[in-house]
């Protein structure tokens, strides 16, 4: 395995979409190494507060403002990392194009695009670049909530059998609460699409030109279970006009995790340069194919991909029904096995925000003086506190709550503060916050009869050592450090050379292409001991916010969104497209 016709190296590539850009890493087939990488940052990052004036044609350069809650994408950033990403990495790796037997792809979820039958996105059509529906919505678009909320309270009052398998309830993320409010806010732009299709998905269409919906997001985020999505009955009890949305809409082949999708293109070939006809592997999730990268794929072993969001993934020998998970799906990670999936909606985000917006000009001085980052500055201050010191715990709903109340109306808290409360205090109260949220994911695990043995930390957040101790401690749980910086890509690299047929199963090329450990991190028992005290008021806070007792995150945003404007869909009519379905005149001059 490993070795072209010739004798020489064989290689595949991964590309990893994350929130704000997407990475591109050569790997060599035959053990793993990370020859070379590439990274395009989106021209358009995240669109919150208005449509990109440069595409919606606004007037004075200003497009009209989105309401909260709303977080979107622009389809052809994507395309420009197989542009540009890929070649960077190949230079940087300094291999022979020719010599790369396949290529695979991850991506956030659930992001989703609304397209064509040729899969080209609705924003790029005639009459539709000022429409907000048109465009990508990326994963932490949550204002579908009120949508989710319907889905779950008609699941729950019908006694729905797929409904246990989230854990009782499902995400505004998700493909059909976003489909919904697409729905119900656009109609016209709902009819012009003719598939709903995950980014995951659709970026391999855009590879190997055929259309596959990946098992992955299929079970975890289109509640696909046991073969067959939500009835016509249940849906059309949603919204009449919602009933077909899985026969016209969604439904597709789905394909297996590790087999090859199709085969890349000459249009492909010509944008990544690599060779036409090389494999191109079955669409997955950033989370799910980091799991192999990290050489995690037995049960027991918790994966935490720790980034602007955690997503916290699993493999189960038996099924079991765990309250607040985003789903349990059968070969959901790796045959054979059930795969559990949970997450935190905000953690990097927190900490971003929070250096953002709540520390003064002063300290960042004093960072750059010290040539140091803000958020390393800060690390060193706190780690030298006691456990405790500053008087505070958080909660670490900034973004929502994604895993175990799975709800995004809730919002950050943080209790103690008073005029001697300095940045350093909150910067830990918040590291502290994330790994709380992840105790109780843990526990909630445990609690179900689903044992979790070690607790395995890939991402960018890994690199800071006081937040890994802190998360040992809080969890109770030995903590170890992926070694590569490229865990999703590696992830989905091993997923391209089981699709290219270099081996034969994920399992296998895990073993023999994953990364070892990077760091490991014991929990130190006075610690644990200490934080076990704090964690105590944390899930006292949890409970009194999050199940009800007290609901006044729910009506501060209820009092927003009344306050925000809002917006109404273009005037155009959905048949403002071109008859033949040709690209947008962007897409024919990229």
């Amino acid at each position: 395995m490993g070795v072209t016709a010739d004798g020489s190296d064989s290689y595949v590539i991964g590309v990893d979409y994350g929130t704000l850009s997407g990475r591109a890493v050569v790997v060599r087939v035959r053990d793993g190494k990370e020859l070379g990488s590439g990274v395009f940052e989106y021209p358009h990052a995240v669109v919150t507060d208005s449509l990109p004036a440069d595409l919606a044609g606004a007037k004075n350069g200003t497009a009209a403002r989105l309401p909260g809650e709303w977080a979107l994408q622009v389809p052809n950033d994507y395309r420009d990392v197989l542009r540009r990403a890929v070649p960077a990495a190949i230079a940087d790796a300094g291999i022979d194009p020719a010599a790369v037997v396949g290529i695979a792809t991850d991506f956030t979820a659930c992001t989703m695009v609304p397209v064509k039958a040729d899969g080209t996105p609705l924003n790029e059509l005639p009459g539709f670049a000022n429409r907000p529906h048109a465009y990508v919505k990326l994963w932490r678009h949550h204002a579908a909530q009120p949508q989710a909320d319907r889905i779950n309270a008609l699941a729950a009052e019908r006694g729905e059998a797929w409904l246990p398998r989230y854990g009782g309830l499902i995400s505004s993320e998700w493909e059909f609460a976003k489909g919904l409010q697409l729905l119900e806010e656009d109609p016209g732009a709902y009819a012009a699409m003719d598939h709903w299709v995950e980014a995951a998905d659709w970026i391999v269409w855009q590879l190997c030109g055929k259309y596959v919906r990946n098992a992955c997001t299929a079970g975890y985020k289109g509640i696909y279970q046991d073969g067959r999505y939500p009835s016509e009955e249940f849906l059309a009890a949603l919204n009449p006009d919602f009933k077909d949305f899985v026969s016209t809409k969604l439904e597709h082949a789905i394909g297996r995790l590790g087999d090859a999708a199709g085969y890349l293109t000459a249009e492909a070939a010509a944008w990544t340069g690599l060779s036409e006809g090389i494999a191109v592997a079955v669409g997955n999730v950033d989370a799910h194919v980091t799991a192999p990268a990290a050489k995690a794929v037995e049960p027991g072993q918790l994966v935490a991909i720790m980034g602007t969001s955690t997503c916290h993934v699993m493999n189960g020998a038996e099924l079991r029904e765990v309250p607040g998970m985003c789903g349990v799906v059968d070969g959901g990670i790796v045959d054979g096995l059930w795969g559990y999936e949970a997450g935190q909606s905000g953690v990097g985000d927190i900490f971003g925000w929070f250096t953002a917006n709540g520390v003064p000009p002063e300290y960042h001085r004093a960072a750059a003086e010290q040539g140091l980052g803000i958020h390393e500055y800060l690390t060193d201050l706190a780690s030298r506190q006691a456990i405790g010191e500053h008087g505070l715990i958080a909660l670490d709903w900034h973004s929502g709550n994604r895993s175990v109340l799975v709800d995004h109306e809730l919002s950050g808290v943080v209790v103690g503060q008073t005029l001697a409360t300095r940045p350093e205090d909150t910067y830990r109260a918040l590291l502290e916050a994330t790994a709380f949220g992840t105790r109780t994911i843990v526990d909630a695990f445990r609690d179900s009869g689903v044992p979790v043995k070690e607790f395995i930390v890939a991402g960018g957040l890994l690199k800071n050592k006081l937040l890994m101790q802190i998360y040992a401690d809080i969890t109770g749980l030995p903590l170890s450090t992926i070694g590569s910086a490229q865990g999703p890509a590696l992830g989905s690299a091993i997923h391209a050379a089981v699709a290219a047929g270099e081996y034969a199963d994920i399992r296998v090329a895990a073993a023999a292409m994953g990364s070892e450990p990077g760091g490991i991190y014991i929990p130190i028992p006075e610690n644990v001991a200490a934080y076990e005290e704090l964690f105590r008021e944390y899930r006292t806070l949890h409970d009194y916010f999050g199940r009800g007792t007290n609901s006044v995150m729910h009506r501060l945003k209820a009092i927003q969104r009344a306050a925000r404007p809002s917006f109404a869909a273009a005037a155009e009519p959905a048949a403002a497209e071109p008859a033949s379905n040709e690209p947008a005149a962007e897409e024919v001059s990229a």
